[in-house]
């Protein structure tokens, strides 16, 4: 029977009481699967159900076939090696032994000579051109990230369950996580939010407040599909809103007719027209009438509100959000940042960047890349004056702000409108509800405390502080503004700089992201260094 794993009315509550995961049902075959959704979906939790380390609340779960999920490093022993990592240092061991002589007869019997060299060959496809031997603690985060990959791939499990594999991965490493997983045979379950990555599937499940919903093909056939959903959801939504409009109309003639019907019966009475047990007849039925179609149109009203707030909620469900961002003015010809020949560091004696020149002029985007630890960062802080050239010279003329993977600009304990009057102390009462408003925080949505909002509308809340002032500033800074959140976070982000009409300086390894901002210069970390002395 060929591998599968199959999630069967699953429902998972988490020890605080939230229920995470609501009577779920999804199939995977043995291809490469995307799991999308918003932070706090579940995705996860799903990937932990299926490994066997969280039970279901309810429901079952149906494994065929082999799985093996990769390592996170929350810690690291001090003496672990790569080794470790696939499981062979007993048998590596074994072969140091039979080398010097120290094997048994029957230790030999069971020696895999070709183990050592096969390790090797795993490591180098992943870019780790490291021996077995080498300690963890001295690899670089994304080195490790890497190296467990490898790992897992080595075993050769039926399935593949991957958590972020790229997240923290600078250009290189996001490459060969995409091209292993490309190349890999067998089944793969990956959460990610890494576009990138999520073309190289074969399917996408999408995990939404309302279920499960899969989608074949790769994550540009699931933007097509969604398209489509979202064009019928529009769609149903107009047909709600006109039906409704049209009931209320009904209705509205309805009891005018039966007004002038009632007034007019009314005044053939009064004048005596009519025997008087016939008028109260009629006086009786007329209310009838009016209790039963007023009780009708009651029916109707629900039935026809119901099925509009059913449309508006799929809307929402699918529709990314759009925000406005106001014009910053920024002139063509304007010098935005000039730095001629720095050097800087952190700690003295040890510098980061040296002799690095840089001209921004008008609103250009520009995306500064490098290998991870080469700089990227640091030379963020030294154009928003965190850190002081040792020698060189760094110019700003414009109004600067910054966005960075930690949201710092918020305070997650004030709301978002009493973060954006922090942030924004000219802007009076007024000024920030309607700048709250162009990011779709309006009325009790803008009272909400960061921390109860999701990832996507944390961004939204950021973008709306850092942007939303009636005069925004003309640079901004994004220092890996997309990594930790998920697709709904980063179309926010897109949403709210497509408008912006200021100078962008993007530090990002995303290069979907980068291509949806519209880069118009893209600088190696290296290019900036003066080599004319």
């Amino acid at each position: 029977m060929p591998a599968h794993l199959s999630l069967l009315n699953i429902t998972w509550t988490a020890p605080d009481g939230r229920t995470v995961l609501s009577d779920i049902s999804a199939s995977f075959a043995q291809e490469r699967t995307g799991i999308v959704g918003r932070n706090g979906a579940g995705k996860s939790t799903v990937l932990n159900l299926v490994a066997g380390r969280l039970r279901p609340t309810s429901g079952s779960i149906i494994v065929e076939g082999t799985v093996a999920l990769l390592r996170q490093f929350a810690s690291i022993p001090p003496d672990e090696t790569v080794a470790d990592l696939f499981g062979a240092t007993a048998k590596l061991a074994l072969l140091r032994r039979a080398e010097i002589g120290a094997a048994t007869a029957d230790e030999l019997a069971e020696a895999d000579w070709t183990l050592e060299e096969r390790l090797t060959e795993a490591l180098d496809r992943m870019g780790v051109p490291v021996s077995p031997a080498t300690r963890l603690c001295c690899l670089s985060g994304g080195q490790r990230a890497r190296a467990a990959l490898a790992a897992a791939m080595f075993a050769g499990p039926d399935f593949l369950l991957l958590d972020e594999p790229t997240n923290d991965l600078d250009r290189e490493g996001r490459s060969a996580v995409c091209a292993a997983l490309r190349n890999w045979r067998g089944g793969a379950i990956v959460v990610s939010h890494d576009r990138s990555l999520l073309d190289a599937m074969d399917a996408i499940v999408e995990l939404e407040p309302s279920g499960v919903s899969r989608y074949p093909g790769n994550f540009d056939a699931y933007q097509e599909a969604k398209a489509v959903r979202i064009a019928a959801a529009e769609h149903d939504l107009a047909v709600a809103e006109k039906r409704t409009a049209d009931l209320a109309r009904r209705t509205r003639e309805t009891v005018e007719r039966q007004q002038q019907r009632d007034a007019a019966g009314h005044r053939r009475g009064a004048r005596g027209d009519l025997p008087r047990i016939l008028v109260g007849a009629r006086r009786d039925n007329a209310e009838k009438t009016a209790g039963g179609s007023a009780r009708a149109a009651e029916r109707l009203r629900s039935e026809a509100h119901q099925k509009l707030e059913d449309a508006r909620s799929r809307i929402e469900a699918v529709k990314a959000v759009s925000v406005t961002v106001p014009s910053c003015g920024l002139h063509a010809a304007k010098s935005v940042v000039s730095i001629e020949r720095a050097t800087v560091g952190h700690q003295p004696g040890q510098p980061i960047l040296e002799d690095v020149s840089l001209s921004v002029t008008g609103p250009e985007r520009i995306a500064i890349s490098g290998r991870n630890g080469a700089g990227k960062s640091t030379l963020l802080d030294l154009i928003e004056g965190r850190l002081s050239p040792w020698s060189g010279r760094v110019s700003v003329g414009v109004r600067t702000a910054r966005l960075d993977q930690g949201l710092t600009a918020l305070d997650h304990n004030q709301t978002v409108v009493e973060n954006f009057a922090r942030l924004n102390p000219e802007e009076d009462a007024n000024g920030c509800r309607a700048a709250l408003a162009r990011f779709q925080f309006r009325s009790a949505a803008a009272d909400r405390p960061v921390s109860a909002l999701s990832g996507g509308q944390q961004v939204r809340a950021a973008l709306a502080c850092v942007l939303g002032n009636a005069v925004p500033p003309q640079l901004l800074l994004l220092d890996e503004p997309t990594n930790h959140l998920d697709l709904e976070a980063v179309e926010a982000v897109e949403a709210g700089l497509a408008s912006y009409d200021g100078a962008l300086l993007v530090v990002s390894h995303d290069e979907a992201f980068l291509r949806a901002l519209g880069i118009t210069r893209w600088l190696a970390l290296d290019d900036l260094a003066d080599r004319s002395g």
